[in-house]
């Protein structure tokens, strides 16, 4: 068969005021340019395991409306869509179908709403998609989808997991690629719609593994920019000290995702920097307690280690490893001061990077199921509005302009230029030291 495997990419704003300034200024467009350029490391594992019997071609299609005449030599079809995207991915399915050419719909979305999903594609894939994806394409070529291939019923172990099929990328068009060494979080944000939506066991790759899947980047990009592409990366530390023993020799730069407990380890850190880290991501989530009380849904423990934030973030940035510190605005008990609280927090801890974001139900999480049964989603299926940048809720403490006005302005503040520069700036004391 010939297969085409679609990413519906780039960055989704329904707030066109807010579209705008995030076209201007210079640490907002910075942080797109790096989200809306990354692969889709979903579709190129299941086209590593693709048999080469098949023809597999890989397409980015960030805006498919726009696009007329649609790549049609295909067998079957089969896309990936995060929330935002997915009144679209359904759409191309559509337009696939009535050329004859049956679709599979995978993701975190499809994975929560299988039953709406089902009724615009021809098969949808629940869950992890390698354990899935071989029955998929022979029920395919046997004209017999089955509808929903549901993979939580197997136990999936990552000491499986296939090389992903870099090769059929243009390297040209990317400033970093993905390698992902685990999946799930033992922590569980009421909110977070990551890779936990796929598995709730907190899995890891093997070492070998992930250094043949940098080694094969290395073949085409011969000093890559690798994002580690899990939920929280330094779950298991003694892993990851053998894993940058065997990194620092390699002449990459790397960037993840961690949580703050990250600087209570000198030995990592300092392993982290030798190695080629550039910056950790964490997620703060809120400047104050109010809101991270009951957050983390099984042990409470980000509102536990709040008061060691900022000691954490001069630790880790001392050790020449730059903090992009993300907070979510709206959480219950924010008020109208959390803008302040949020700029106040991020001048006096010297953070590198700073993301802020609006609490967003996304379909499947506790989150979505608590406002739900509050009544106050305001559109419950108004998936779109899941970009991170829009507001679908009422919030706690605040009317709904409140929030959304004072999230522009807190956005102007932050990624001016002026701020931007002197965040920056602020770090080459660590670098000198």
């Amino acid at each position: 068969m010939k297969i085409g495997l679609i990413a519906l990419s780039g960055i989704r704003v329904c707030d066109t005021e807010l579209l705008q300034m995030g076209l201007t200024l210079p640490g907002f467009v910075e942080r797109s340019k790096t989200i809306a350029s990354l692969p889709s490391l979903g579709l190129l594992t299941l086209a590593g395991i693709t048999p080469k019997e098949h023809q597999v071609s890989y397409i980015e299609m960030p805006a498919p409306a726009q696009v007329e005449d649609l790549p049609g030599d295909f067998d079957m079809v089969a896309l990936s869509s995060y929330s935002a995207q997915i009144n679209e991915a359904y759409e191309l399915a559509q337009r696939y179908r009535k050329m004859n050419i049956p679709v599979v719909i995978g993701g975190p979305h499809v994975t929560a709403v299988p039953d709406e999903a089902a009724g615009h594609c021809d098969a949808v894939a629940v869950g992890e998609g390698e354990v899935i994806w071989q029955e998929i394409l022979d029920d395919c070529q046997n004209d017999g989808l089955k509808g929903i291939y549901d993979s939580r019923r197997y136990d999936y172990s990552l000491a499986d997991a296939p090389m992903p099929a870099f090769e059929l990328l243009d390297i040209s068009k990317y400033n970093r690629l993905t390698v992902q060494t685990s999946r799930g979080c033992p922590h569980r944000c009421d909110f977070c719609a990551s890779s936990v939506m796929l598995t709730e066991k907190y899995k890891q790759k093997p070492v070998e593994k992930v250094l043949a899947e940098v080694h094969r980047i290395m073949e085409i990009w011969k000093h890559p920019f690798i994002e580690f592409a899990d939920d929280n990366t330094f779950v298991n530390k003694s892993y990851w000290k053998e894993l940058l023993g065997e990194l620092k020799s390699e002449k990459i730069k790397w960037f993840t995702e961690t949580d703050i407990s990250v600087a209570d380890d000198d030995e990592l850190l300092s392993l982290m920097r030798q190695s080629g880290c550039a910056q950790v991501l964490i997620g703060l989530e809120s400047p104050v307690k109010a809101g991270l009380d009951g957050l983390d849904i099984r042990n409470n423990w980000k509102f536990k280690k709040f008061s060691e934030y900022k000691d954490a973030i001069k630790n880790i940035q001392s050790h020449g490893v730059s903090v992009n510190g993300c907070f979510v605005i709206g959480l219950d008990g924010h008020t109208q001061e959390i803008f302040d609280q949020v700029f106040d927090f991020v001048k006096e801890s010297e953070l590198y990077e700073v993301q802020i974001t609006i609490l967003t139900p996304f379909p499947g999480t506790p989150l979505y199921e608590r406002l739900k049964s509050e009544n106050r989603l305001l559109q419950p299926q108004g998936w779109e509005k899941c970009t991170l940048f829009d507001l679908n809720f009422q919030p706690s403490h605040m009317s709904c302009e409140e929030l959304t006005d004072g999230f522009k302005e807190l956005t102007s503040r932050l990624y001016n230029d002026e701020f931007t520069k002197w965040r920056r700036s602020n770090f080459k004391k660590y670098l000198r030291n």
